[in-house]
C-alpha cells in the first residue's frame, strides 16, 4: 500500500530513511543477535545507543555542558507535575503565560503546589497571537519559574522570541516544535518536549535542565519526579524506554546528515510558505493566527462553514492526505508539518484545498 501524508499532530510522521533503517535493524541490531527491543537497558550495545543520543542532541541543539539531557517517560504532561515538584521549592510560587490548551493544563496542574499567577494569556483572542512580554511582567522576589509553550499545536501559534526573565528560571514546552530550529538553551533553565511529534514514537520525554536547578525537589516529590535522581543515574533509574530512544537516535542522525538544525530550519521555513502563501492569496480559507505568530509546525485553518470543513477533512483523507481535521476543542483544519513531513505532502494539500474551494463553492 502506498504510504500516506500524515498530517497527524502527534503521533506523527517519522522520516522514511529512519523507518527503513529501523526496519532493517528490527530483527537483529549489529551483532547483537537481537531486537533493540529485546535486549537488556544495561547491556553494552543499549548503553552505546544512549550514549550515542546523548552527544547527538548536545550537538545538534548545542546544549551547554552545564546542562543535563534526560531521556524519561510519562510524556509532556508528566512535566506538568515535574517542573513544580522541581522548582517550586524557595517561594512555593510561579508564574505562567497561556497561549493554548496545554500551557492552562501546566497552570492547573501548577496551582496544586502552591501560587501560581497568570501573568498573560491570549484567551481573549482565541489564542490566535502570543503576549508580548518584558521582564516588568513577572513578580521577581517571588516566582520560583517562569513557564510557557512555545509551539501552541492546537491553535498553531508560536513564540517568535524568548521572554525575558532575568534571573528567574524560564520553562518551556517544547513538544511540537523541538529540533525544528536553533533555540539558545542557555536563554532556559529547562526544556521539556514529548517525541511523539518531531523526535521519535510515543514513549519518551526529553528533558533538558540546567544543573543548578537540580537537588531541590521538594520532600514530597515521587522519586520517578526527581530531576536530580534521574540524572544521577544516566535516565536508567529503572528500564527507559529503549526503543523510543534508539528511534530518537536514528532521527538525531538524520537531521544532522541534513546539515542540522540551520538546515532543518531552511527546509521548514520553505514548506510552511508554501501554504501560508496559498492561505495568504485566497479567501475561501481563513487562517485565523496573526501572522507574526504562525508556527512552521502547525498551521490552523477553516472555511468558515463547519460542514464544508467536515467534508473537507473527510474527502481529504479519502485522497491519502490524513489526519487533517482540527482538534476538537477548535474544529476546522490544521495541518501538522513537522520535521519528516516532505514538501511533496504541503504541495499535494495546496492543490487538493484548490480543487476543493473550486468544486465547493460557498453560499
Amino acid at each position: 500500500m502506498k504510504r500516506v501524508y500524515n498530517f497527524s499532530a502527534g503521533p506523527s510522521m517519522l522520516p522514511l530513511p529512519v523507518l527503513e533503517k529501523a526496519a532493517a535493524e528490527l530483527v537483529c541490531y549489529g551483532d547483537s543477535g537481537m531486537s533493540v527491543m529485546e535486549m537488556s537497558h544495561r547491556s553494552p550495545a543499549y548503553e552505546a545507543i544512549i550514549g550515542d543520543a546523548q552527544k547527538l542532541i548536545r550537538s545538534l541543539m548545542n546544549i551547554p555542558d552545564n546542562y543535563k539531557v534526560l531521556f524519561l517517560q510519562g510524556g509532556a504532561s508528566t512535566q506538568f507535575a515535574s517542573v513544580p515538584l522541581n522548582l517550586m521549592n524557595k517561594n512555593k510560587a510561579a508564574d505562567y503565560v497561556i497561549t493554548g490548551q496545554f500551557s492552562k493544563k501546566a497552570y492547573e496542574e501548577g496551582k496544586k503546589y502552591g501560587d501560581c499567577k497568570l501573568v498573560a494569556s491570549s484567551e481573549d483572542r482565541n489564542n490566535t497571537y502570543i503576549p508580548q512580554l518584558t521582564r516588568w511582567n513577572f513578580r521577581f522576589n517571588r516566582a520560583d519559574y517562569v513557564h510557557i509553550c512555545f509551539n501552541n499545536t492546537i491553535y498553531g501559534t508560536k513564540f517568535n522570541y524568548i521572554p525575558d526573565t532575568g534571573d528567574i528560571p524560564l520553562a518551556a514546552d517544547m513538544s511540537s516544535c523541538i529540533l525544528s530550529e536553533p533555540v539558545d538553551v542557555s536563554k532556559f533553565g529547562v526544556i521539556y518536549a514529548g517525541a511523539q511529534k518531531n523526535v521519535a514514537p510515543a514513549g519518551l520525554t526529553i528533558v533538558i535542565v540546567r544543573e543548578d536547578l537540580l537537588g531541590n525537589a521538594r520532600p514530597e516529590t515521587p522519586t520517578m519526579l526527581d530531576w536530580k535522581i534521574m540524572a544521577d543515574n544516566d535516565s536508567m533509574y529503572n528500564t527507559p524506554p529503549c526503543y523510543s530512544i534508539y528511534m530518537a537516535k536514528l532521527v538525531f542522525e538524520y537531521i544532522q546528515g541534513l546539515g542540522g538544525l540551520e538546515a532543518m530550519k531552511a527546509y521548514n521555513q520553505k514548506k510552511c510558505a508554501i501554504l501560508y502563501d496559498y492561505l495568504d492569496s485566497q479567501d475561501y480559507y481563513i487562517a485565523p493566527v496573526e501572522k507574526e505568530y504562525r508556527s512552521m509546525m502547525n498551521v490552523t485553518f477553516v472555511t468558515g462553514d463547519a460542514d464544508l470543513d467536515k467534508k473537507f477533512a473527510k474527502e481529504a483523507g479519502a485522497c491519502g492526505l490524513q489526519n487533517i481535521k482540527g482538534h476538537r476543542s477548535v474544529g476546522g483544519m490544521r495541518a501538522s508539518i513537522y520535521n519528516a513531513m516532505p514538501i511533496e505532502g504541503v504541495e499535494a494539500l495546496v492543490a487538493f484545498m484548490k480543487d476543493f474551494a473550486a468544486a465547493n463553492p460557498k453560499k
